[in-house]
Order: C-alpha cells, then structure tokens, then sequence
C-alpha cells in the first residue's frame, strides 16, 4: 500500500496514511478553499486501502481547527471507514484529540462519536 503524505499548510492539515507501519493521522488546520479537491487523495486512498485485509487500525484526528466543509468532509470519511469496517470485517478504531481547553473540538467528536459505529476515543491532551 502507497504512502498518502500531504504537507501542512496554514490552512491545510497534515495527513499521513501508511498502510505498512499502520499509522493514519490527520492533524493541524483544515480551511481549504476547495475541500473537495484537497481530500480527494484522502477517498482514493481509503477506496485502495479498503481492498486490503487488515488488522485492527486506529485512525488518528489531531485537528485544531476545521472550518463547516471540512466537518462535512471528516464526516464522510468517519462514514467510510464505518463501511470498511462493516465490508471487511475489520476492526477500526478512532482516536480524536483535542486540547482539555478545547470545549469546540471536545463537542465535535462528541457528536462524531454519535453518528458513527466505530470505536471511538476522545483523548485529551
């Protein structure tokens, strides 16, 4: 499996996808001005990584901040790994983090954690 790496810009989050070391984070500022095409890799990758059987794999969400597409956009992917989990009969784990002084991002993987049936942990760091 390739290596997603996409470099953090002020107003991109850094994603780092590895199928061989099974390290998946996302993490930084998400306010892309055409969300659509900045995650666009994202959903390719996950469609090739979907195909491949593997073992339990946490999903990692550092974000600090993300604006109302990209939410829209975490959303489908927390969707699509639901579905990965559910094809393949795979385990799939989310680990969201926020800061403990982050009420925002604590409430948002809060409600992620109601709309989705993954394994879902909020850690505060």
């Amino acid at each position: 499996m390739q290596l997603l790496n996409i470099t953090a810009t002020e107003d991109t989050p850094e994603i780092t996808f590895n199928g061989e070391t099974n390290e998946f984070i996302i993490s930084g500022r998400s306010l892309p001005e055409d969300v659509t095409t900045f995650y666009k890799p994202v959903f390719e990758w996950l469609e090739a990584f979907s195909e491949e059987t593997t073992p339990t794999t946490s999903f990692k969400f550092k974000l600090e901040y993300f604006n109302t597409a990209s939410s829209k956009i975490i959303l489908d992917i927390l969707m699509k790994l639901e579905d990965m989990m559910e094809s393949k009969n795979s385990q799939i784990n989310i680990e969201w983090y926020y800061f403990e002084s982050d009420d925002d991002m604590l409430e948002a993987g809060e409600e992620y954690k109601e709309l989705v049936e993954i394994p879902f942990n909020l850690i505060a760091c």
